[in-house]
């Protein structure tokens, strides 16, 4: 059975070079036989936080709301790629994981962040691993770290230069850690009903 991977993405700018890396890791995922799915924050568009999914009355939700919902539900494991602004999180990315909590449980998330810069998206990254770790996803110790992405990838995300080179090279072990955790969640689920 393939992985079902999300993969999120979260810049709302009319320049998004993030953009970039989520479509190398499609293509990348999709080589090993997972079955991966871009979640765009910024076309889904959800609103600012005002109502999580949960505090909807069965059916009433919105639409897009109720439909992203459920795809994280039918998830077996989430790639969370990021920018960095200002030493923290994309507001677009974590507008759109906050309203949502109890469909991220007992699912394994992966970080992969990036920045135009040579610190990659690092201080996103530690960011994002505490705030995904609340949510209820276990977060892989791989992550990927990409500087300078326009020297990385390129417009069509396929790896150029030493960027590039490292990427491929780092690429394997964040998606085997990955498959591994994919892999040893969905065997406990399937044997145990989660404790809550």
């Amino acid at each position: 059975m393939a992985d079902r991977i999300l993969i999120f993405y979260g810049s709302y700018r009319a320049d998004r070079q993030g953009i970039r890396l989520a479509d190398y890791l499609m293509r990348a995922f999709a080589d090993r036989g997972a079955a991966p799915e871009l979640i765009d924050a910024k076309a889904i568009g959800l609103p600012m936080l005002d109502r999580m999914y949960k505090e909807y009355p069965a059916g009433t939700a919105p639409p897009a709301l109720e439909a992203l919902a459920a795809k994280i539900r039918a998830a077996d494991a989430f790639v969370f790629v990021t920018g960095e602004y200002n030493w923290g999180q994309q507001p677009g990315l974590k507008n759109l994981t906050d309203h949502f909590l109890e469909e991220w449980f007992w699912r394994p998330a992966a970080i992969a962040s990036y920045s135009a810069g040579r610190l990659a998206g690092a201080h996103a990254s530690v960011a994002w691993h505490g705030t995904l770790s609340e949510m209820g996803m276990v977060v892989i110790s791989s992550t990927l770290t990409i500087g300078s992405i326009g020297h990385t990838l390129d417009p069509d995300g396929n790896p150029i230069g030493d960027g590039g080179a490292s990427l491929t090279r780092s690429f394997p072990r964040f998606a085997d850690d990955l498959a591994w955790w994919t892999a040893a969640a969905r065997e406990q689920r399937a044997r145990i009903a989660p404790p809550y």
